[in-house]
């Protein structure tokens, strides 16, 4: 724990300092609060509330901004998506501070709204090694002033915004600044602002993750299904669900549970009576769309046994780490040596070990990244070999800096 991380008596924070404002919905609102963030200085501070939960889409549905000598702003991004050029130039060019950047960027860059650098506080308090890194715990051991939570999982799509939620969403933005100082002056006194400034990089230049294919697969509870049969229905359900909950903008999960799904794929219902009589499909809701189900699981009835998805797919990596030692004992004793020394590197660094690097990375590199070395002049090589496989995998370079030579000494075969 760092020294401004001691605890102190902590004051309520309980609305912002100069009331909260309001809402900006129109052109010449937005037009007019870009002015005023333009003329003022330093970052600024930005957040952004969704409707995880709610709806299908990942967008904002309202943006906090905060800088020094402008003030905070609300703007409800929905009835002026056409109209927020001048926020984007007045504000893209500044150096955003976010906490959990990552959670709000691709809803932000959907609008047009991309920060030229970035400070993530979340983020840098792991660097910094604290040991909460949420926001109110991290205003409150830094800043010493309590946050009042309790709306981040609200419905954001919701319309008029109650004003409770509005004075959480502004506060959320109050300190936001002045907590990035105390972060920033942390990380300079440990000598990890460079560290840091890369990790924020790297956030900043992401690109948007890829949909994973076979996603029908995570559906909970398809695990108890035994036939593949079975799971063509699961496949075909979970599909027309997600056209269904894409065209309406609405949480799949509300329009159709997983329970559900995997139930009518052990039912396999051939009626809309007998589909109506399985748990949730009776329901007001669900009735609306019976014949999309029953036609989906009909699809999966009559598909070619050639067509039908196989039980599990070939695997990708790694198996589980907990077969290792049956399937190769070499590489779960390389997996444990190399997990020691990222424990240590992480003990002596105040890092958390899965910031120091990708643990799924580690793993790779051990169980098919590293060749045969057997004799203990194989240092240099394997140092080559490491630094390689890490940076192809997208570790950065200081997480290579302080990786690369404690795996080298680690895995370099023993003398004798």
């Amino acid at each position: 724990m760092s020294v401004a991380e001691e605890p102190t008596a902590a004051e309520p924070l309980l609305a912002p300092a100069e009331g909260v404002p309001p809402v900006l919905a129109t052109a010449d609102e937005v037009a007019a609060a870009a002015k005023s963030l333009a003329a003022g200085t330093g970052p600024l501070a930005v957040d952004a509330e969704r409707a995880s939960g709610f709806r299908y889409s990942a967008r904002a549905y309202l943006i906090q901004l905060r800088r020094e000598g402008a003030g905070s702003f609300l703007i409800d991004p929905i009835p002026v998506t056409e109209a927020l050029t001048p926020l984007a130039e007045a504000i893209n060019d500044l150096e955003w501070v976010l906490h959990s950047a990552d959670q709000d960027l691709p809803g932000l860059a959907e609008l047009g709204l991309r920060p030229a650098r970035l400070f993530d506080t979340e983020l840098g308090g792991r660097i910094a090694g604290y040991e909460r890194v949420g926001l109110a715990a991290m205003v409150e051991n830094l800043l010493g002033r309590s946050l009042r939570k309790g709306h981040g999982a609200a419905d954001w799509s919701t319309r008029p915004l109650p004003d409770e939620w509005l004075n959480y969403a502004a506060l959320d933005v109050e300190l936001l600044l002045e907590l990035r100082d105390t972060v920033a002056g942390d990380l300079t006194t440990q000598g990890k602002m460079d560290w840091a400034a890369e990790e924020f990089e790297h956030i900043r230049t992401m690109d948007p993750p890829t949909p994973k294919a076979d996603r029908w697969r995570r559906t909970s509870g398809i695990h108890t299904l035994r036939r593949t049969r079975q799971l063509a229905i699961v496949r075909e359900l979970w599909t027309t669900r997600d056209e269904l909950a894409r065209a309406r903008d609405v949480a799949p999960a509300r329009i159709l549970p997983d329970s559900a799904i995997v139930a009518a794929a052990t039912g396999e219902p051939r009626t809309i009576a007998q589909l109506r009589t399985l748990p949730v499909f009776g329901g007001p809701r669900q009735r609306r769309y019976s014949r999309d189900w029953l036609a989906a699981v009909e699809r999966a009835r009559t598909l070619p046994d050639k067509e039908l998805p196989p039980l599990t797919l070939p695997f990708d990596g790694p198996p589980p780490v907990n077969r290792w030692e049956r399937r190769d004992p070499a590489a779960a004793a390389r997996l444990a040596t190399a997990r020691s020394a990222m424990g240590e590197l992480s003990t002596e660094h105040s890092i958390p070990v899965e910031n120091l690097l990708s643990p799924d990375l580690v793993r790779r590199l051990c169980w098919d990244g590293l060749p045969d070395y057997k004799d203990v002049g194989a240092a240099e090589q394997l140092s080559a070999r490491v630094e390689e496989f890490l940076r192809a995998g997208g570790a950065r370079p200081w997480q290579r800096a302080l990786a690369v030579p404690a795996l080298t000494e680690a895995l370099t075969p023993a003398a004798g």
